[in-house]
């Protein structure tokens, strides 16, 4: 049985709710923690990678629902861990989680989400719920899980509708590190886990942390650098003070114009020193408002790891016009029609003809809206890490 509907009735078996700012209630089976939490509900088309998505820190403040109607036989384990801050709040799928399958998994994935603190509704019509978000926009609710199926829904919807949005919030620095860190990681082999990095004799790379995702971080190490990983906060000065070769801006959640307001001023001042710069995500859209640029909140915005990306810049010279296939997270966007001289639109969106990258003319600076470490080509993107590591030195 699969349940949306608006209707109050809690259905027999009901042991989880989702409760939409404008009071529609969508009923389910709990899983994972128990308790309630408030998000902005968004769909993910991803068929496998969910461990990844649940640990996004881009995934702060929001409730995932899975397009992809089988979640958990590929199970959870130690390894896969995208960071160890808070990543999304909840999710959403079809079926009854499926049974691990998986000789890498350590753990079954409801087993995983009730240890994580990340409640789940299963048995739930999301092709119907998705269908309303691309309609309606990505709403605020509230998700909430209770053996007994006992629920205060008035309660749950006066959260849900208190709830402000994820539009001018700065969520950076409740994921962001708090602590300067040299990053140590290596790349991941299979039978060997992640090898330990090179520091010696590399050019370094300060990376500035709004809640970065840890592969981003390896694939810098696996294209030749040494990684300083700084908070969000970090000052120009102390920034400099590491004497970086070039200077990464990470993904992250949030709106950000918000996160901008401490973070643009210092983009702006490294663009000044003609700091090599590199940014993914949330740090390409800060690379944009420091270049002069707006962003602006997307209607559903762009998750999951099927989405096709073509190269229309012409610095990409032969290779323009080529497609990658990319993997996002992302509900802001840079506005492309805001992008002032001197900034080129390099990558654009083949489903919607938004931005999805942008280098600035002569400087070394340049971002992309997609994940390149997230290898959904699978090595489509790899590209742009040697391209930043090769303007160091």
């Amino acid at each position: 049985m699969a349940f949306l509907a608006s209707s109050r009735a809690q259905p027999q078996g009901a042991t989880g709710v989702l409760v939409l700012a404008d009071g529609t209630i969508v009923w389910g089976r709990g899983f994972g923690a128990t308790g309630s939490a408030v998000g902005e509900v968004c769909f993910n088309t991803a068929m496998t990678g969910y461990q990844e998505v649940m640990t996004d820190p881009s995934y702060a403040a929001q409730i995932v629902t899975f397009t992809f109607p089988h979640i958990g036989n590929v199970g959870t384990n130690d390894e896969d861990f995208e960071s160890r801050v808070e990543g999304a709040v909840g999710c959403v799928v079809r079926e009854d989680v499926t049974l691990q399958s998986n000789f890498r998994s350590q753990a079954e994935f409801v087993e995983w989400m009730a240890k994580q603190g990340k409640i789940g509704i299963s048995g739930v019509d999301t092709r119907a719920l998705t269908r309303r978000i691309r309609l309606t926009g990505a709403p605020n609710a509230v998700i909430a899980h209770d053996p007994r199926g006992k629920f205060d829904l008035d309660a749950l919807l006066g959260r849900a509708q208190e709830w402000p949005g994820l539009e001018g919030m700065d969520l950076a620095q409740s994921v962001s590190r708090e602590h300067q860190e040299d990053w140590d990681g290596g790349y991941w082999r299979l039978g060997h886990g992640y090898d330990a990095a090179e520091r010696e004799g590399k050019p370094h790379v300060v990376a500035m942390d709004f809640g970065s995702k840890d592969n981003i971080f390896r694939n810098l190490v696996k294209a030749g650098a040494r990684v300083t990983v700084v908070p969000a906060k970090t000052s120009l000065d102390d920034i400099m003070a590491l004497a970086p070769d070039g200077v990464f801006l990470s993904n992250g959640p949030g709106d950000p114009a918000a996160t901008g307001e401490y973070a643009v001023p210092v983009i702006k001042a490294l663009l000044e020193k003609d700091m090599p710069l590199f940014g993914i995500c949330l740090g390409h859209q800060m690379l944009a408002l420091a270049a002069g640029a707006k962003t602006t909140k997307m209607h559903q915005g762009h998750r999951g790891a099927n989405h096709p990306v073509q190269r229309v810049g012409e610095s990409w010279g032969e290779t323009r016009d080529l497609v990658e296939i990319t993997s996002m997270n992302h509900g802001f966007a840079v506005d492309g029609d805001t992008l002032p001289d001197g900034v080129e639109q390099t990558h654009v969106s083949l489903f919607d003809g938004s931005n999805c990258g942008i280098a600035v003319s002569g400087k070394k600076a340049f971002g992309v809206q997609y994940h390149p470490e997230a290898s959904p080509g699978p090595q489509d993107s790899f590209y742009l890490f040697e391209k930043f590591v090769g303007m160091l030195g």
